[in-house]
């Protein structure tokens, strides 16, 4: 089997196409690099979002299914 697979391979042309590209290749890294910076820049402008307003202590709600334990109980010690 694996000699009529490679005589198969050896007797068969092996055609190579090479397609230009639509542009040169340093234009694709421009621009690339210009989406990156342009979802950098709207990341920072949404950086001081959370500074809009004052922090808020969270109310304790019994009938919550899962309560807040995060704390540690320190809530509770002052």
């Amino acid at each position: 089997m694996l000699y009529s697979l490679g005589s198969v391979l050896l007797t068969t042309e092996v055609m190579e196409t090479h397609t230009e590209l639509p542009m040169p290749a340093l234009a694709y890294g421009l621009i690339v690099m210009g989406l990156l910076l342009l979802m950098m820049l709207v990341t920072i402008s949404f950086a001081n979002v959370r500074n809009r307003h004052e922090a808020v202590q969270e109310h304790t709600d019994p009938h919550k299914q899962h309560s807040n334990k995060h704390d540690h109980g320190e809530a509770s010690r002052q």
